[in-house]
């Protein structure tokens, strides 16, 4: 657990792991392994955030799993923001490595209460074959600022799994760039925001191609309400070398009020014609026939709309295999729109 960028060791629960190394990253720094991994992949030459959080780093953690290991259950970082009477700067700093043949589950979550700003940074190496499942819940004081920047990179036969969910913050910037830089690497990138009054949440994604025999799908939805405004660019990246790509970006959007404003902005850069590649995008409203379907079975306008947006919402959700964390992503949507989605204790 860290308050405001800062380790909170009375307030953390670590258990012993033989093959699995948890710290703060102030602890780590004199490591080899360290060393040789922090800051290679987030670019801190092109991305001023970045090179913000690399400048005035606080604190974080840095999680190394050995060779050939299978760790159970998922580690979960805890970011706390604000709790103060001025606004406060944090700049978190996480280092995730997996070892070669190895697999393992981690959850960030950053909340807070207040008025702050937090600047993000995790560094995620997988090595050749290992498995990685990454979940970022953001859901931040709707007076706060986030930006979050998750940096993946992939050895050959690596599968990853990343899932960014989005539903705090005034302003947030969200951005998941990934290097799929060893033959056969597979990258699933995941997205939802759901937000509502002013909010403004951006998502950028960056998918790189770099070796041949790479797969990558993403898929981001939104769901924006009342005066809200979100914004989606991704871009899926070919290399010349990297023959045999199979990539597909499919970006959708479910806009719940007139004044609710996306912009989508799928993005190809082909530069191999031995690949199979396709992007999309589709925003719109409630189907009005499903609606029709729905009462025309008995069910109340206002329940049928909101049976709709949590199955909107569901398709995302239901893929995540920690428990803990999709129940909690579930309760929090819910608690964002309570007008619009049906309490699950309640929904037959």
């Amino acid at each position: 657990m860290f308050v405001n960028g800062r380790f909170a060791p009375d307030m953390c629960t670590n258990s012993e792991h033989p093959t699995m190394r948890v710290m703060p990253i102030a602890e780590a720094m004199k490591g080899e392994n360290f060393e040789r991994h922090f800051s290679r992949y987030a670019d801190y030459a092109e991305h001023s955030m970045t090179a913000l959080n690399t400048a005035l780093m606080q604190d974080g953690a840095y999680v190394e799993i050995a060779p050939g290991s299978h760790v159970q259950g998922f580690i979960h970082l805890l970011f706390i923001g604000g709790g103060h009477d001025e606004p406060i700067m944090a700049h978190p700093r996480n280092l995730i490595v997996v070892g070669r043949n190895s697999q393992i589950t981690v959850a960030e979550t950053f909340v807070g209460s207040g008025t702050y700003f937090t600047n993000a940074v995790t560094e995620i190496v997988a090595g050749e074959g290992a498995v990685v499942d990454h979940y970022k819940f953001e859901c931040e004081s709707t007076d706060a600022f986030h930006v979050g920047t998750v940096q993946i990179h992939q050895e050959r036969s690596s599968t990853v799994t990343a899932r960014s969910i989005a539903i705090g913050g005034a302003l947030v910037r969200n951005e998941v760039n990934a290097a799929l830089a060893g033959e056969g690497a597979g990258l699933t990138l995941d997205g939802l925001f759901v937000v509502s009054g002013s909010q403004h949440v951006d998502n950028h994604t960056i998918i790189d191609h770099v070796k041949p025999h790479c797969d990558s799908l993403e898929l981001y939805k939104g769901i924006l309400d009342e005066s809200s405004r979100g914004i989606f660019d991704g871009t899926i990246i070919v290399r010349p070398d990297a023959q045999k790509t199979n990539s597909r970006q499919v970006n959708r959007n479910l806009l719940l009020s007139e004044s609710a404003i996306i912009d989508s902005k799928p993005t190809l850069e082909i530069l191999n014609d031995d690949v199979k590649c396709s992007h999309g995008s589709t925003i719109g409203q409630l189907d009005e026939e499903a609606l029709f379907y729905l009462r025309a079975r008995g069910i109340g306008e206002a329940q049928a709309r909101s049976l709709l947006i949590s199955a909107f919402a569901s398709e995302i959700v239901d893929r995540m295999k920690v428990e803990p964390v999709r129940e909690q992503i579930r309760r929090a949507i819910f608690r964002q729109m309570p007008g619009r989605l049906p309490d699950r204790r309640e929904t037959p």
